[in-house]
């Protein structure tokens, strides 16, 4: 019974020892000047760090992932039509060309495309 006690008063005295050092050590660092101001490439930036990025380039970088994410999808359809030849995957595959190739004339034809308007 002492033993079992004495283990479980050790296994919360050392973790509450650890916690308490690593408190006082980053106290310090809480309150340090450099730490909460803004970093830009190693200078402090000469305009507001806060300007708002431009909404075509973050149309055109989800469109780039999504269209990224679909190659992915179609690289494992060569192996899959030697192995599994089915005609339903081929019918999958062409609707999912289908469907590839509309989502691409739609963002084309919006202009999410064209980066300078």
């Amino acid at each position: 019974m002492i033993i079992s006690l004495l283990s479980l008063f050790t296994s919360l005295l050392i973790p509450l020892i650890v916690l308490l050092f690593a408190l006082v050590i980053s106290f310090r660092s809480m309150e340090d000047r450099e730490k909460s101001s803004p970093f830009e490439c190693g200078f402090d930036p000469k305009a507001n760090a806060r300007i708002p990025f431009s909404l075509r380039f973050f149309l055109l970088a989800v469109i780039f992932l999504v269209f990224d994410i679909e190659i992915v999808l179609l690289l494992p359809i060569p192996l899959l039509m030697i192995s599994l030849y089915n005609p339903m995957n081929l019918i999958t595959l062409f609707s999912f060309f289908l469907i590839l190739i509309l989502g691409l004339f739609h963002e084309w034809h919006e202009g999410s495309l064209n980066w300078s308007m």
